[in-house]
């Protein structure tokens, strides 16, 4: 027998879901229309660009000749030849010590500097969320390094360090720290570790203001209830503050690791043409400029842009980065 109660039920259920289906499709309609203007831009400004760029990967582009490019494949990327005596030689920039050099310099410098940065901004951040007085001037001024053009930056940090004049190496005279002039900027042993302090110093503040953000969304009413069960400090902010503040600081990190992987400005004023601290992307605009490879340059360029894409990629899925507080 058919059940005529349930049938009648079901017949009165069933245009929900088509309802439901029907406002879920005018959403993503209305996403697209108002999402489309700036998609639209993206395509003008980076999408043909990048595209170009890949061309050119291919070619054997100069600036110095560049009206006759030719298309020679992957010769920039990898190829080889063998001489006559049997020795194979490799070329291409995947063969090219230089830009594996740079890869595990930028490397080094975007794993340290965002390490300081995140947990240096997390530090000062819990310090500005403490009520005292003067605290909205010490928040103003905490954003300067931040919002300084970077070669500004680079070149107050150059003349601070500098083996000469520098205030730097008259301080550590002057406490009898060191007793000759160092020359911190042309030295394989500190050219590195000079660059890695101004980065942090620069990113820094960025990371502490992104985290006092994420701090202030915090209800108070959480950590009164843990003050009043007489919870540790330490156990709340590890139990309780860090978890919500997450999605945010995860957030701020994916920024980070991206302007740390397309580092340039910072690198090429403090340490011109040294392979010490040489990144990916001064590489490639010496091969693009420096060197007349255009074509080189382009594959450099090209190479990088799959760097930072699989970065950030195998970053989100690794710690599972959401837009929801709370999410894992």
């Amino acid at each position: 027998m058919v059940d005529i109660h349930a049938a009648e039920t079901g017949a009165a259920h069933r245009p929900l879901p088509r309802l439901h289906s029907k406002l879920k499709a005018q959403r993503v309609r209305s996403a697209w229309l108002f999402v489309a203007p700036t998609l639209m831009v993206l395509a003008l400004v980076a999408a043909w660009p990048l595209a170009r760029t890949i061309y050119l990967s291919f070619t054997n582009a100069s600036l110095g000749n560049f009206a006759e490019t030719e298309f020679i494949g992957l010769q920039n990327y990898f190829a080889w030849s063998t001489l006559n005596s049997g020795r194979t030689i490799f070329r291409g920039l995947l063969a090219d010590p230089l830009w594996w050099n740079a890869v595990w310099n930028t490397l080094k410098f975007t794993v340290i500097s965002v390490s300081f940065q995140t947990v240096l901004g997390l530090i000062i951040a819990l310090a500005l969320n403490l009520k005292f007085p003067g605290r909205g001037i010490v928040r103003a001024t905490i954003l300067i390094p931040w919002a300084l053009p970077g070669v500004v930056s680079a070149k107050m940090w150059t003349l601070i360090f500098n083996d000469q004049f520098g205030i730097f190496n008259d301080a550590l005279m002057r406490l009898g720290l060191i007793t000759q002039k160092v020359a911190w900027l042309a030295s394989s042993d500190t050219m590195m570790p000079v660059v890695l302090v101004v980065a942090v110093w620069m990113g820094t503040p960025f990371m502490a203001i992104l985290t006092l953000a994420a701090l202030q969304s915090v209800p108070g009413d959480i950590y009164e209830a843990a003050k009043i069960d007489g919870v540790h400090p330490v156990k709340v902010f590890w139990r309780v503050t860090l978890p919500l503040i997450r999605p945010a600081l995860m957030v701020a990190i994916i920024f980070r690791i991206m302007d740390a992987l397309r580092v340039f400005d910072l690198i090429y004023v403090m340490t011109p043409s040294s392979s010490e601290t040489v990144t990916m992307s001064v590489l490639t605009q010496q091969y693009l400029f420096g060197f007349d490879r255009f074509g080189y340059g382009c594959a450099a360029s090209t190479v990088l842009f799959l760097i930072v894409a699989f970065v950030i990629f195998v970053y989100i899925k690794v710690g599972r980065v959401t837009g929801e507080a709370g999410e894992r």
